[in-house]
C-alpha cells in the first residue's frame, strides 16, 4: 500500500514570486483534501463474522477488537460480531465468500480457514477472501483438571498409555480440526490413543474438563486462563518449540514461561493457530487499507497489548504479500497434516 500513497508531484518551487508560492501552496492543499476526502470508510454498520461457538479464542477477540473501537471511537459506524459456526466454520466462509464486493463485512479467522475445507469438501478456499492481516499467532496447551494427580505432561502420557486404548477423553473445539489434529500429533509422537470429544467452542471445552467430563484438553491460553487463574485447572505443557516469554504471575506460584514445552515434557509435538482479518472477495484497495489502519490503531492500544500478554499469544503480525505467501505454506502444511491423520475429504 505504501507505494500506492507514494507522491509522485515535484516539490514546489520555492523560487517563484511569494504570492505564485502561496497559490500554490493552496492548490496543493486543495489536492491533498480532495485525496482524503475519496478515501473509503464504512457508511453502515460492519458485520463482523466470528466462525466458530462463543466463549472460543477467535470469538473473545472478535469481542475485545469490537470493544476497543467502541471504547477508542476508532470507527464511525458500529462493528456487530455475529457467530456463524455451522459446519465447523465453513457457515462463516462461504457467507464472506459470497459476498463478493461487500466492504461491510469482515471475518476473523483461525486455522480451519484450511482445515474446514480440507476435512468436508466445502467448495471455499482461504484464496476465495480478501487477506487484511495476521493479528497473532495462537499457542496450544495440554490441560487438565488440578484435582487431578498428573503434574508433568510425561506423567499424564504415562497413564494414557497405562490405562490402554481409547480410554482417557481429550476434549476440543470441532472434528477434523485444529484440536484433533493436534491430537492426533500427540498419539503418534507418544503411542497413546485417546477417545476425542468434539464441542462447539473453547469455552465448552474448558466447563467440561473444570465438571470432569473429560480428562485433558489441548484449549488455546484465552481459552483456560480464567479457570487456571481460579484453581480450576493445571496446565501441563506448551505445544511449541520454545516457552511463552510472558513472565507475569497468572497464578501464585505460576507465569505463561513457567509451562515447559512439550518437548521439555517428552512429547515431541508442536502447532500454532493462525488469528487473522479477511474480507470478501473483489474489494477495492482503499477498503483493505481502511481495516488495515483500523487494526494497526487497535493493535497500538493498552487494551489489545494486556490482551496479548493475558493470553500468551505470539504478537506475529503481517500484511499484503508477506501475510499471502504465508497462508500459501500454511495451507501445505495443514493438508500434509491432514493427509498423515487420514483427515482429507474423500
Amino acid at each position: 500500500m505504501q507505494a500506492l500513497q507514494k507522491n509522485t508531484r515535484s516539490p514546489v518551487n520555492t523560487t517563484l514570486a511569494p504570492g505564485l508560492c502561496r497559490r500554490a501552496a493552496v492548490a496543493l492543499a486543495g489536492l491533498s483534501l480532495a485525496g482524503a476526502a475519496l478515501a473509503w470508510e464504512p457508511s453502515k454498520p460492519v458485520e463482523f463474522v466470528v466462525p466458530a461457538g462463543t466463549g472460543g479464542g477467535a470469538d473473545q477477540m472478535a469481542r475485545l477488537i469490537q470493544g476497543i473501537v467502541v471504547k477508542h471511537k476508532l470507527m464511525k459506524e458500529s462493528l456487530v460480531v455475529v457467530n456463524k459456526s455451522g459446519g465447523a466454520g465453513a457457515e462463516g466462509f462461504l457467507d464472506v465468500k459470497g459476498a463478493k464486493g461487500e466492504p461491510h463485512k469482515i471475518i476473523i479467522t483461525l486455522s480451519n480457514l484450511f482445515t474446514t475445507p480440507l476435512a468436508t469438501g466445502v467448495p471455499f478456499n482461504w484464496k476465495d477472501m480478501t487477506p487484511v492481516m495476521m493479528l497473532a499467532l495462537d499457542q496450544f496447551v495440554l490441560w487438565v483438571n488440578a484435582e487431578s494427580p498428573y503434574k508433568s505432561a510425561g506423567e499424564y502420557v504415562a497413564a494414557v498409555k497405562a490405562a490402554g486404548p481409547s480410554k482417557m477423553k481429550m476434549a476440543g473445539t470441532g472434528s477434523k480440526q485444529e484440536d484433533q489434529i493436534l491430537t492426533v500429533g500427540l498419539e503418534r509422537a507418544t503411542g497413546t490413543k485417546f477417545i476425542y470429544v468434539p464441542f462447539k467452542g473453547g469455552g465448552d471445552v474448558a466447563v467440561q474438563l473444570v465438571g470432569k467430563h473429560v480428562d485433558s484438553t489441548v484449549n488455546n491460553p484465552i481459552e483456560a486462563v480464567a479457570q487456571w487463574r481460579a484453581g480450576a485447572l493445571r496446565p501441563l505443557c506448551v505445544f511449541d518449540d520454545q516457552r511463552m516469554p510472558y513472565k507475569e504471575k497468572i497464578t501464585t506460584t505460576m507465569s505463561w514461561n513457567d509451562i515447559p514445552t512439550c518437548s521439555e515434557a517428552g512429547v515431541k509435538t508442536d502447532y500454532v493457530m493462525l488469528r487473522g482479518i479477511f474480507m470478501a472477495p473483489g474489494v477495492t484497495p482503499d477498503q483493505v487499507a481502511f481495516y488495515v489502519d483500523l487494526l494497526n490503531k487497535v493493535r497500538a492500544t493498552p487494551d489489545w497489548k494486556e490482551f496479548m500478554e493475558k493470553g500468551a499469544f505470539n504478537q506475529s503480525a503481517m500484511t499484503g504479500a508477506e501475510f499471502a505467501k504465508w497462508l500459501t505454506a500454511a495451507e501445505a502444511t495443514h493438508r500434509t497434516l491432514m493427509t498423515e491423520a487420514g483427515f482429507l475429504a474423500k
